[in-house]
């Protein structure tokens, strides 16, 4: 990345020059070297190249994950129909789109990432709290999402080369060898795409987008045929009356939670957004229409094969296990593992690179900051992971839990406290009187406001008496946060609104 201001070295604060007037010429605004850094700083407005599209095929990547399939297969299971599942769908689907705009338009008047962001109600060094739990939650995701992906990749391997099923015999550190190889080549083909920025990763998302779209209406297309238009609308007796309400508005709050960590910091790739139309635009066609055309396949996939055999599927990846063409199968596999990096790469890799760049901003960059949560994601070991339900449910649970109650806090602040007036040059400075110093750096009311909510986040989530409630745990912990910090918010303050064009930088990788 670059400047783009008229005089290349004002933002940067290095080593003080100060005339006898007092001002230092080589940092002019006066910007902390612990807050500020070329990947941290606001993007200018003409460098921008997040258009419609490009936030329209970030959903068009994401809704249609394997594993947001499994959830919506599992609700045929749970007794609903496919009725009753595209209505749950399409109320989450409008909420989503209404949070996300929300959320989005701050990156976009903003144009900083989410670290950034959080400094506006937990102060420039509270901000470290939002920051990291998202990074953590998001970095053991990458490697769990990073290994199942190469289950599919083995699968392929042994297709073409049935030889190599013999490398599963040996094991090391809990994985095969052939896991150890499919893993580590998807682990690389990630770093290297992550390496080369956000510009790189937008033009991965506008190329995966279509390929996705198509590989699952083909999919679809080939069930029908199959199953000879058959399509079963229900696997056995459904819901109706007051259970199926509950039924569809706990699985419509089940997918919008599904979307927590989204939500959350969606202004990073927003404040790449060319205009506030652009992101309401993509939004509009990837959230709600898209989330109804996924629905839609859904509904085929699963009902067509309920219909042939009387069995329910767990995933996509069933359908295509069952493709008797090796070419077409490989080619099916192909476009689930082009997925599978897209959706990686947009919720579970950006978040921790931002995180690792705002916490040692004098050390890293975001290329450098990839290097390393690329490292720890290997380093985890995800596959451990992923086969402990006690570090799913009570460590990465436990962390996701605190998502909506952060959610709450920054929105109600941004929001209602402060109406969408933000000091942008201010997030960058550590001086005593700046808006967002606080105290000592921390806004300790946004932090009460965060434990008491999450201790009732963390209530709904692992009490069991509470579970009837579960599915609406991200609402009640979102909402808890914005009250809890509306009562404990000061009411008194600076709303003096100021862009960042003077310290923005333009992105050119």
């Amino acid at each position: 990345m670059r400047q783009d201001i008229s005089e290349p070295s004002s933002a940067e604060p290095h080593t003080a020059q100060r005339t006898s007037q007092g001002i230092d010429h080589s940092n002019p605004h006066e910007l902390s070297p612990s807050l500020y850094n070329q990947d941290l700083a606001p993007t200018t407005r003409k460098g921008r190249s997040w258009n419609a599209y490009s936030i329209f095929t970030l959903w068009a990547n994401d809704v249609h994950s394997l594993g947001n399939y499994a959830f919506a297969i599992g609700l045929f299971a749970l007794g609903m129909s496919a009725g009753q599942i595209l209505g749950a769908l399409a109320i989450g689907a409008l909420l989503l789109f209404a949070l996300l705009t929300l959320s989005g338009f701050m990156g976009e008047k903003t144009g900083v990432p989410f670290p950034v962001m959080s400094r506006i109600a937990f102060g420039i060094t509270g901000a470290q709290i939002p920051a990291l739990v998202r990074g953590a939650v998001a970095i053991a995701w990458f490697g769990i999402q990073t290994y199942l992906a190469s289950q599919v990749l083995s699968v392929m391997v042994i297709a073409v080369a049935p030889a190599a099923a013999g490398l599963e015999d040996s094991s090391f550190l809990g994985l095969n060898t052939l896991g150890w190889i499919c893993f580590v080549a998807l682990w690389a083909i990630q770093l290297v795409i992550v390496s080369y920025g956000m510009e790189m990763i937008r033009k991965y998302e506008a190329f995966a987008g279509p390929v996705i779209l198509v590989t699952f209406l083909a999919l679809a297309i080939w069930m029908l045929i199959e199953s000879g238009f058959n399509v079963s609308w229900s696997t056995g007796e459904t819901k109706t009356g007051g259970a199926m309400w509950a039924a569809m508005f706990g699985a419509a709050a089940l997918w919008v939670s599904i979307y927590g960590t989204f939500v959350l910091n969606f202004c990073d790739f927003t404040r790449g957004a060319q205009t506030k139309k652009s992101i309401v635009k993509g939004n509009f066609f990837g959230i709600p229409l898209n989330m109804l055309f996924f629905g839609a396949i859904v509904v085929v996939l699963t009902g067509t094969q309920f219909s042939i055999n009387g069995k329910v599927i767990t995933s996509p990846s069933d359908v295509v296990g069952a493709i008797p063409n090796t070419l077409l199968l490989l080619l099916a596999s192909a476009a689930l593992l082009v997925l599978t990096i897209a959706v990686n790469l947009m919720a579970n890799f950006v978040a921790p690179t931002y995180a690792l760049t705002n916490l040692f901003p004098k050390k890293l960059n975001f290329r450098s900051a990839a290097m390393i949560s690329g490292v720890i994601g290997l380093l985890i070991l995800p596959w451990n992971l992923y086969n402990s339900p006690e570090i799913i449910n009570y460590f990465l649970g436990g962390l996701g839990a605190l998502l909506g109650p952060l959610f709450g806090i920054i929105m109600a602040d941004y929001w209602l406290i402060r109406k969408a007036r933000i000091n942008v040059m201010d997030l960058y400075r550590a001086h005593p009187e700046g808006t967002y110093y606080f105290t000592r750096g921390v806004n300790y009311r946004a932090v009460g406001a965060l434990v008491i909510s999450s201790a009732i986040a963390l209530v709904l989530a692992f009490v069991p008496a509470l579970h009837v409630v579960g599915s609406f745990a991200w609402f009640l912990g979102s909402g808890a946060g914005a009250l809890a910090y509306l009562a404990l918010a000061k009411r008194q303050h600076d709303l003096t609104d100021i862009d960042g064009e003077p310290i923005a930088v333009a992105p050119t990788h």
